[in-house]
């Protein structure tokens, strides 16, 4: 295929390279003037939309996504797939989603899980939003980027899916960390506890495949001086959108308002910007009671 790619940063540009890699011609542009391997640089959204068979976005908030989908849907051709793979609202997700088919595209939201690491490695998996057609049309690029992909409805149901499934991972990664953290302070050896939580009642994703607690389980940015695998403020971002979603359809969430009240506090207070969203863990280890 044709594919445009606009926004080649952290995750994107793993994502168009391995595009490229799969043999697809993919022209890509990103405002900072980043550029990925295999990646054909153009000078412009529009000029990375023209002729494409499919346009890719991925970009930090629903307002810039606003902003190029007003650009770049009047350049694509009728038929073409509006492909968003960012973290964006609900309402945004839908907006754009609106005016892609009033001008004769597919549309649809596909936000992403796995990090980078998952972008690099081209195991994301895809929530997505968004029509039919569109969504066979882009499925052999999802498999290329990812190994699973999930249509989860209509527009907007990418988005709220993801926000959902990461409002559950924001307040495990606390629970867990609290774990270790009183695990520690009542003499038990982290190994131990991990050996039991692991394979009992208490099994998590946080805690098994992305253990917060250096040198026990899986490989994680704890093993790492929690360099970010997902970033703590990308986590909070999350959280708000969760939280914002929340208030707008009236719904009680109790522990995804906790959860971002302490990532918040984490980000914007303390050392958690540009650590790992797992150094939840030596944040609470030095705390005490309040």
């Amino acid at each position: 295929m044709k594919i445009g790619f606009i926004g080649l940063g952290n995750m994107g540009g793993p994502m168009a390279a391995n595009l490229a890699a799969a043999g697809h011609d993919v022209a890509g542009f990103d405002p900072a003037g980043v550029t990925a391997e295999g990646v054909a640089a153009v000078d412009s959204s529009e000029a990375a939309a023209t002729g494409a068979d499919v346009v890719i976005t991925m970009l930090p908030s629903g307002a810039i996504l606003r902003e190029v989908a007003a650009q770049i849907i009047p350049a694509m051709q009728k038929g073409a797939v509006f492909l968003d793979c960012s973290t964006v609202d609900v309402t945004s997700a839908r907006a754009v989603a609106e005016d892609a088919l009033a001008a004769g595209l597919s549309a649809l939201d596909a936000p992403v899980s796995g990090g980078v690491g998952g972008a690099a490695a081209g195991t994301l998996t895809f929530m997505v939003g968004g029509d039919d057609a569109g969504f066979a049309k882009a499925k052999p690029l999802f498999d290329i980027m990812g190994q699973k992909a999930v249509h989860c409805g209509a527009s907007g149901a990418g988005q709220a899916a993801k926000i959902c499934n990461n409002m559950i991972l924001g307040a495990t990664m606390i629970a867990t960390c609290e774990a270790f953290a009183l695990a520690d302070k009542l003499g038990l050896d982290r190994q131990a506890m991990f050996d039991v939580v692991s394979t009992s009642s208490g099994y998590s994703w946080s805690m098994n495949a992305y253990c917060p607690a250096p040198g026990i389980g899986p490989q994680s940015p704890a093993d790492n001086d929690y360099k970010p695998g997902f970033a703590a403020e990308l986590m909070l971002k999350d959280l708000t959108l969760a939280q914002q979603a929340a208030e707008a359809v009236d719904a009680d969430t109790p522990m995804g308002a906790a959860a971002r009240a302490i990532y918040a506090e984490f980000v914007e207070n303390e050392d958690g910007r540009g650590r790992d969203f797992s150094a939840m863990l030596p944040r609470l280890s030095a705390r005490k009671r309040s």
